[in-house]
């Protein structure tokens, strides 16, 4: 069995920057489920079971999310994502600690070689959002520091000469600070057979103030081919200030991609996956891939089974055009790629 591993925050004073600034933002997220409820006006009979959940796996969650949230609304499908439930203390079979085999792919603390061509650094355990459903909510993150094996890593792609695309990951990469990214990417440079950057991060979605003047030079500095993978599932989740940071994103030639998880009771219906999709495109945002629920203990909840999936993504292709339906996939320990299931 895994031991359970919490992702620490970074520990940052929020005195040091303006007010405006994104390490600012990332400081004053929610961690403490009374303040949480309180802030959405939910019922207090909830306390309990978020407490005893977020023993488990913390909270933590941006206000610049959760203004996105309807107060006093328990079904409200953002809400879903990032509340702390009973349900989540509940040991499941067939689920487990590590359900995309994670760490049989590490080849050196914080860095995972899975599929070919690509080589995947665990750059941080932080993230500026706890999701409640994330596969790496039981990842022995101290186990894998990777920052303190950079140099490890840098060696092993440059030995590896089929590793042309590097993907950075998490963690979020981008609560890192740009000189840290930089230090890293610097590193990356002196590796020829590198030509593709990807940055799976979901701070453009949950704190779009991360994408700021700094972050756009950093990218812009770089000589690769620049992919971003997001993270969105609702597409409530698209306010204004994230509609602009995605625009800023697209204005600076990085190419924006959308993974989604089928979640129950969050967007598993027809209707709530054709406005996502939509709402992405006209953020310059193109969905990939819509996956099944990773079984990770604690998020047996959110599972919506093969079959239902597969109607869904069905209808969602009946009233979309083919460039805006995600492939619907799943992620298994030991095989070499994705399972595409429609």
């Amino acid at each position: 069995m895994i031991p359970r591993s919490v992702p620490p925050c970074q520990s940052n004073d929020a005195t040091e920057w303006p007010a405006h600034h994104w390490q600012t933002a990332l400081a004053s997220a929610i961690r403490q489920p009374a303040e949480l409820l309180s802030y959405l006006e939910l019922p207090e009979s909830l306390l309990d079971a978020a407490t005893a959940a977020s023993e488990s796996f913390a909270l933590r969650v941006p206000k610049a999310y959760l203004h996105r949230i309807e107060k006093g609304n328990i079904n409200d499908p953002l809400l879903q994502q990032i509340l702390p439930l009973g349900s989540e203390l509940i040991e499941s079979k067939q689920y487990s600690y590590d359900p995309v085999g994670d760490l049989d792919s590490v080849e050196i603390p914080g860095l995972l070689h899975k599929y070919h061509g690509r080589a995947l650094i665990i750059t941080t355990a932080a993230c500026a959002v706890h999701c409640r459903y994330c596969f790496r909510r039981h990842f022995p993150y101290q186990e894998n520091r990777v920052e303190q094996n950079w140099q490890q890593a840098i060696d092993y792609i440059r030995q590896h000469e089929d590793i042309h695309e590097v993907i950075l990951s998490g963690g979020d990469p981008l609560s890192l600070t740009e000189s840290r990214l930089k230090k890293l990417t610097d590193k990356l440079l002196t590796i020829p057979h590198v030509h593709t950057l990807r940055i799976h991060t979901r701070l453009p979605i949950v704190l779009p103030e991360r994408v700021n003047n700094e972050l756009l030079d950093w990218l812009n500095s770089l000589p690769w081919k620049i992919v971003m993978v997001l993270h969105c599932n609702h597409a409530n989740e698209i306010d204004e200030a994230v509609a602009d940071a995605l625009q800023q994103l697209h204005q600076h030639s990085v190419t924006l991609l959308n993974q989604s998880v089928l979640l129950a009771r969050v967007n598993d219906n027809a209707g709530a996956l054709i406005k996502l999709s939509e709402k992405l495109f006209s953020n310059h945002v193109l969905p990939y891939y819509l996956h099944m629920l990773d079984k990770v203990q604690g998020a047996k909840h959110f599972y919506v089974n093969q079959d239902t999936a597969t109607q869904l993504i069905n209808e969602v292709r009946q009233c979309l055009p083919g460039y805006l339906v995600p492939k619907l996939v799943i992620e298994e320990a030991g095989k070499q790629s994705k399972t595409a299931l429609a």
